[in-house]
């Protein structure tokens, strides 16, 4: 058993036995190892606990319209029999070979595949990023979506929304909130950093000191400093605050939990916490204290019927953070959102470069990370001047009649122009064919404070509604492809129990190893090649990338280093640059990213042939899945032809084993490929940072008069003669290698999982088919179930089409809607 599952806890199994020398029974079983995965879920032998799963079904989508609701239930049960099926599989085939001293190899295969199935999370969690500056309206648009007013922290002009804050509906009947701490080691290195910021500058001359007490880095950094150890922390040393006690009470498991019973209860809890002021730092709680210490924080709802459970609303603050640890967090929470919402309010929606850095941010966040859909969120919509509005639209009081009119005409023109302007710079970034070009909104405007108040527009024109039924939908999608695949697989894996308990064979030996052995080795190698030239695409756009980075490389450098005013207010702000490798990223203020800006003209060259290699569009010849995808139907086609000259016309089922088990390991190669690109897309920038890392520590480590200026001409220096020895080919090499990695690590992945398929499908020997337990009736189960998957659909598609029907037949859609400008 260690074989089948090394380290595992079942491997009590054997002690157990030596002990009593029999096979435990069910109950014996799930006593010693818990052997049910999600028993608390899925356990429908006792009552009580059918009771409970039921009224959390009912809880659980209570979000949605009762059309969706049936369709969810139906999915749910679908999804719930069939991990039981499953579970009572996987124990029936362990006791089967509980007292076996070796354990066949494709028993192995199905029993950790069976496990593995098992413990399968029902619903990979849909995450929503909310990214804009602060003041932009995110935690004000969380607080409408969850209908919790000021729940989380609304910015002014002394508080903002201080750390990453999720929040989800979860299975919980209180409001809870998780604070989760820097660890003692990431605070001490982030405090190294921030002292050697601080005092640098008592070590510069009286100009550089005049420019210090300007400075936004130095001025964060001592708050923060401030703000955990009290006044005049600022002017200690590295060593001295090491043995200084923080002022807030920091637990040894580096978590807070907080519960209530009301949201306003755990509201005024979490407060301190999560909000950070930027001035009048007397009078703070203990709670606050800790700011600088909090690394992310998580919320979870009771049910709620707004929210699905599923969803998590990320308020993503700012443009990074100093705290290394806290940036890198930053960045991999942008990466792993499926949807991303840039947020900007109605005054600030034309324009701004952080505004335009984290829109790229987000285009990037579909090259890198999960990102599928992005949109421009614009709020605070209901701020609207009325007689300045009409001055400028050159109109009459006859064309627009109320300010309502007003609001809801500009929207449809920011809608319009920002649609746009949203279009063209993703058509730059990504293929033509990329589905988030296709979304039907791509500019949302809304107004927080119009759903609360509807003195000018109504609870629709918010649109605050249009975005729950978005996120709705997505869920929705989401948990029906989820369980079509997860049935299906289960179905494969029953139908692999009646092989195994069979001597014969699926495929006669003529066939096995004469015929489909020998064409799958060529469809390897066609598919290997198919890969090299896919990613042969990039070489030509590569190269001129790397080209246009030598030509404007030193342009480049000086728009980031030179300041219209002067070094007034960016001496240390450079210095953070410096001992953070290039990087300075503030809650407040605009990143700056040296590795970034000297790598963009490479990235200008290759995102939309990269796009296009990763696309999640549209099937077309470039795409990397297109190529899996044609191997795959070429190894279908063979089995089906395997099928009819092995007599299978009257028994489908065993062909369905062979192409399930083809689809079930290809398509694991999806979400293997999306971790893999994120380091490609990243290795360039990651390249020339490293290759960069000397020059940066060297110009930290300047103080004294002129130091702001000498520390650039450090920088300057160490990029010329980097670039002299390579820096920018070094960058594509290592690009190069990362889809050799990933090339590699496909045809690796493909051909042992299909040699094991194919080992499957040879004769098992004479005698095992004795030993493995009897589990026909839960293959004739799975049957049905999986039959099942068709009539579900298409109840889920007459309920849809039903309440279209209705919705457009009401007359509670008439009245303010009907006005159209």
């Amino acid at each position: 058993m260690e074989e089948l599952r090394a380290g595992d806890k079942r491997l009590v199994f054997l002690s157990w036995q030596k002990e009593q020398r029999r096979k435990p029974d069910m109950e014996e079983m799930e006593a010693l190892v818990g052997v049910v995965p999600h028993s608390a879920d899925c356990d429908l032998f006792k009552e009580p606990v059918r009771k409970r799963r039921r009224l959390h079904r009912d809880r659980q989508f209570q979000a949605f319209p009762s059309a969706e609701q049936s369709a969810l239930k139906e999915y749910e049960k679908l999804e719930c029999r069939t991990r039981r099926v499953l579970s009572n599989t996987y124990q029936k085939l362990i006791q089967s070979v509980f007292l076996d001293d070796s354990i066949p190899s494709g028993l192995k295969y199905l029993i950790n595949r069976l496990l593995a199935l098992i413990e399968k999370s029902p619903l990979e969690p849909v995450y929503v990023g909310f990214l804009g500056i602060t003041g932009a309206g995110k935690s004000s648009l969380i607080n409408a979506l969850i209908r919790q007013a000021m729940f989380l922290p609304v910015s002014g002009e002394s508080v903002c929304t201080s750390c990453i804050v999720q929040v989800s509906s979860g299975c919980c009947e209180q409001y809870e909130a998780k604070i989760h701490l820097l660890s003692d080691q990431e605070w001490k290195a982030e405090l190294k950093d921030l002292t050697k910021l601080l005092h640098r500058a008592e070590q510069s001359g009286e100009e550089e000191a005049d420019l210090w007490d300007r400075d936004d880095a130095t001025e964060e950094a001592a708050q923060k400093l401030r703000m955990l150890y009290g006044h005049g922390a600022e002017r200690r040393h590295y060593e001295e605050l090491l043995r200084l006690k923080p002022r807030g009470r920091i637990p040894n498991s580096r978590t807070i939990t907080l519960k209530a019973e009301e949201a306003g209860e755990l509201s005024v809890k979490l407060d301190p916490y999560i909000r950070t002021r930027r001035r009048d730092w007397d009078g703070e709680s203990a709670e606050t204290q800790i700011w600088p210490l909090i690394k992310y924080v998580e919320v979870i709802l009771p049910k709620s019927a707004l929210i699905p459970e599923g969803v998590v609303l990320v308020d993503i603050p700012g443009t990074g953070d100093f705290n290394s640890k806290r940036d890198k967090m930053w960045k991999k929470t942008i990466d792993k959102c499926s949807v991303i919402w840039v947020i900007s309010d109605i005054e600030r929606v034309s324009g701004g470069k952080t505004h335009e850095d984290l829109l790229s941010e987000s285009i990037k966040a579909c090259q890198r990370g999960f990102c599928r859909d992005i949109a421009l969120v614009v709020t605070k919509t209901d701020k609207l001047h009325l007689q300045e509005y009409l001055r400028e639209r050159k109109m009459g009081n006859q064309a627009i009649q109320s300010q309502r009119e007003a609001v809801l005409q500009r929207n449809e023109i920011i809608k319009l122009q920002r649609k746009r302007m949203l279009k063209e710079k993703l058509k730059r970034k990504l293929p033509a064919d990329s589905k988030v070009l296709e979304a039907s909104d791509l500019v949302y405007t809304v107004s927080a404070h119009e759903y609360w108040q509807r003195t000018i527009l109504t609870e629709e024109e918010s649109e605050i509604p249009k975005l729950r039924e978005y996120i709705r939908k997505r869920i929705l999608d989401k948990k029906r492809r989820l369980v079509t695949k997860y049935v299906t697989e289960a179905f494969g894996l029953l139908l692999l129990t009646d092989t195994l308990n069979t001597e014969e064979s699926l495929l006669t030996e003529e066939l096995n190893t004469g015929g489909l052995r020998q064409f799958v080795e060529e469809k390897m190698e066609l598919l290997e090649k198919a890969i090299e030239q896919c990613f042969a695409r990039m070489e030509q756009p590569l190269q001129t990338g790397v080209q246009v980075a030598m030509t404007s490389y030193r342009r480049i450098l000086g728009s980031c280093l030179v300041r219209s005013r002067g070094n007034q207010g960016f001496h240390q702000t450079l210095k953070a640059v410096c001992l953070k490798n290039g990087v300075y990223a503030s809650r407040t203020l605009a990143r700056i990213d040296l590795n970034e800006a000297l790598s963009q003209p490479i990235y200008d060259q290759i995102d939309p042939v990269f796009g296009g290699i990763f696309r999640d569009g549209k099937p077309t010849a470039p795409a990397l899945m297109q190529h899996i995808d044609a191997f795959k139907h070429s190894l279908e086609e063979r089995m089906a032809e395997v099928g009819v000259r092995s007599g299978w016309k009257q028994d489908g089922y065993k062909r369905s084993f062979l192409i399930q088990e083809i689809s079930a390991i290809l398509g694991g190669l999806e979400s293997h490929i999306l971790r893999r690109k994120r380091k490609i897309y990243k290795s360039v920038t990651s390249s020339i940072q490293n290759d960069l890392k000397p020059c940066y520590e060297e110009a930290a480590q300047i103080t004294g008069k002129k130091a702001c200026e000498r520390m650039k001409d450090v920088i300057r220096r160490g990029v010329e003669r980097q670039v002299a020895e390579g820096l920018f080919e070094r960058a594509q090499e290592r690009m190069w290698h990362q889809f050799r990695q990933l090339k590699h690590g496909i045809t690796e992945k493909v051909k042992g999982s299909i040699t094991t398929m194919l080992t499957l499908a040879a004769p098992q020997g004479v005698g095992l088919c004795k030993e493995l337990a009897d589990v026909r009736n839960e293959q004739k189960e799975m049957e049905k179930l999986y039959r099942s998957l068709r009539e579900v659909a298409e109840n889920a598609q007459l309920r849809r089409s039903m309440q279209d029907f209705l919705l457009r037949m009401s007359p509670s859609k008439a009245g303010p809607h009907g006005t159209k400008l």
